[in-house]
């Protein structure tokens, strides 16, 4: 038996599978959702090289991403129960918003991306999570209030990794004075 050919072709014509089954656009908000929790994954996978001091954290973020995505890829407008987040996992993310913003100093002002590319990196992930932020509210309202959520505390928390990894990079934050 030959290998497992990496394309179908079943997409040419502008659809595509859900986890469920259901064929559906490619411009269906689920879809366009699967694709940004994709991409936020792979931002995260590259402030994972960057800043190594949390590479476990991200990578358990990074497998909640997946959770979200197949949750997401069933048709109908309720999440499946299979794919939810574990209770507790928002939580989490602000124990562990709460743990290193208290090593670092007070946030007066907006603060420019760009002292140290570790940080960069982070902000893009910050970044990437508000744009699929976006994407997830187009979704029916059970499966928004499933996703929403987490991926807002993420964001909150990809900031401040992103301080913590300029400041600890000798990086000293630049204040925006508008």
């Amino acid at each position: 038996m030959g290998a497992v050919k990496i394309y179908t072709k079943g997409g040419d014509a502008g659809e595509t599978s859900m986890l469920s089954g259901e064929r559906v656009s490619k411009a269906d908000p689920h879809i366009a959702a699967v694709g940004d929790l994709d991409e936020l994954s792979v931002a995260i996978g590259f402030a994972r090289l960057a800043h190594p001091k949390r590479v476990d954290a991200l990578k358990d973020i990074q497998q909640k991403l997946y959770q979200l995505s197949a949750m997401i890829s069933f048709a109908g407008d309720k999440p499946h129960e299979r794919f939810q987040l574990e209770a507790g996992a928002v939580d989490a993310l602000e124990t562990l918003i709460d743990d290193i913003e208290a090593r670092l100093p007070p946030l007066k002002e907006f603060i420019y991306p760009g002292k140290t590319e570790s940080g960069c990196r982070l902000h893009q992930a910050r970044v990437v999570a508000r744009r699929t932020e976006r994407g997830l509210a187009l979704l029916p309202d059970e499966k928004r209030n499933a996703a929403i959520p987490f991926i807002n505390r993420l964001s909150d928390l990809l900031f401040v990794i992103a301080r913590e990894a300029d400041l600890e990079a000798g990086g000293r934050e630049e204040a925006y004075r508008g």
